[in-house]
């Protein structure tokens, strides 16, 4: 059963297109990934499926319902955390929920039951009664997912959950989200590919606001990845380093050489003659290898290839 649908999405500002031609679809019960690069249209796009902006052209469905027509329906079934989110700082966690949930017409019985399940589930009970505005950022990004979920929406619509949070943080918000899998339906933005991988179980790639791929991860992986040699170079042979690299650039069967530091990153269009080929060359460049091994495929690969994004 789907829980959005999008078909043909527009939306333009001004001279900025920020939608050309959307269709997405994400499934009932999916953790889905919504990756794309800063400006890709993915902050615009969950604006149009909470009702916060309409299209230019095109139509979404939340739930099965309209997005420019049934917003009243959409705003019961939909929890939304923006990128930014704000608290009134002089409230306690518990405070603000329960001022959250009585915008959505919760009795005080059942906030009663639900904000202590709330308080639980982000890990805030032991700073229930401490002021928001002492929060560090995981703590108010945790919160935010809570108020998200106040009123048990059936949809979950992140925008950048975790994009500005240290590794602790991020780990926080993260775990939170993974555990949402089989109570509703989460579509998370993001632009950071680790977040994705640890969560997801399916990806649509967004680029220049238009979907260029969609799929499992594995799926992902198997259609786009692209194949490639990892090898580390022992730091006594490393001032060949770079005339090798150089050479290799050269060869007809290699499109990309990255270098960073001792390691490098052998992107090939042959396989079998890399297989044949490539240590022999190495060998003979006088290298020292420390490690030589096939790189599995990674959601980077794809990322890269597909919205032409290229590593600094």
């Amino acid at each position: 059963m789907e829980a959005i649908h999008i078909e043909g999405l527009h939306k333009v500002f001004g001279q900025v297109q920020a939608l050309r031609g959307l269709d997405l679809t994400v499934q009932q019960g999916s953790i889905f990934g919504f990756l794309g690069p800063n400006g890709a249209g993915k902050t615009t796009t969950i604006r149009i499926l909470t009702g916060l902006a309409r299209p230019t052209q095109g139509r979404a469905w939340v739930g099965g319902y309209d997005t420019r027509i049934h917003g009243g329906e959409i705003s019961r079934l939909v929890g939304y955390l923006p990128e930014e989110p704000l608290f009134y700082s002089w409230m306690t966690p518990r405070e603000f929920l329960e001022y959250s949930g009585r915008l959505f017409g919760l009795t005080a019985a059942q906030l009663k039951k639900r904000v202590p399940e709330l308080l639980d589930l982000a890990g805030l009970n032991a700073a229930a009664k401490r002021r928001i505005g002492g929060f560090s950022r995981g703590m108010r990004q945790r919160l935010g997912v809570a108020q998200a979920l106040i009123n048990q929406p059936q949809i979950l619509l992140l925008d950048e959950p975790a994009s500005a949070l240290d590794p602790a943080g991020r780990r926080e918000v993260l775990e939170l989200i993974k555990e949402m899998q089989g109570n509703c339906t989460v579509l998370m933005s993001t632009h950071i590919l680790a977040d994705v991988e640890r969560v997801c179980d399916r990806v649509g790639i967004i680029s220049n606001g238009r979907l260029v791929a969609e799929a499992s991860q594995e799926e992902l992986l198997q259609s786009y990845a692209v194949p490639a040699f990892e090898i580390d170079i022992d730091p006594l042979s490393q001032n060949g380093l770079q005339t090798w690299a150089q050479k290799l650039r050269e060869t007809p069967w290699i499109t990309d050489v990255v270098i960073n530091n001792l390691s490098a990153r052998i992107v090939v269009e042959d396989v079998e003659t890399a297989k044949r080929e490539l240590l022999a060359t190495t060998v003979q460049s006088g290298l020292i290898l420390s490690r030589y091994e096939v790189a599995r495929p990674s959601l980077e690969d794809v990322f890269l290839h597909l919205t032409g994004e290229t590593q600094s």
